[in-house]
């Protein structure tokens, strides 16, 4: 998920996100263990994705304007 994509979601979106991530997580975590996830790769990659959701939604909940500027 691109940072430009992150920027103009709505917070509604970004919580339906964040729980969408979570349980991507989730499901490649155990995919991880039993020995059946392709690429190791993707988990990392979706928690990065998380992160920058997570990211998001702290500013929108400070009100921090300088963060939603520079992240625009």
């Amino acid at each position: 998920m691109k940072k430009s994509v992150i920027n103009e979601m709505t917070l509604s979106e970004l919580n339906r996100s964040e729980t969408e991530l979570r349980e991507e997580i989730f499901r490649l975590r155990f995919q991880h263990h039993t020995g059946q996830l392709a690429s190791p790769i993707k988990l990392r990659t979706t928690r990065r994705n998380l992160a920058r959701v997570k990211t998001r939604i702290r500013a929108f909940e400070l009100g921090d304007v300088q963060t939603a500027a520079k992240e625009s």
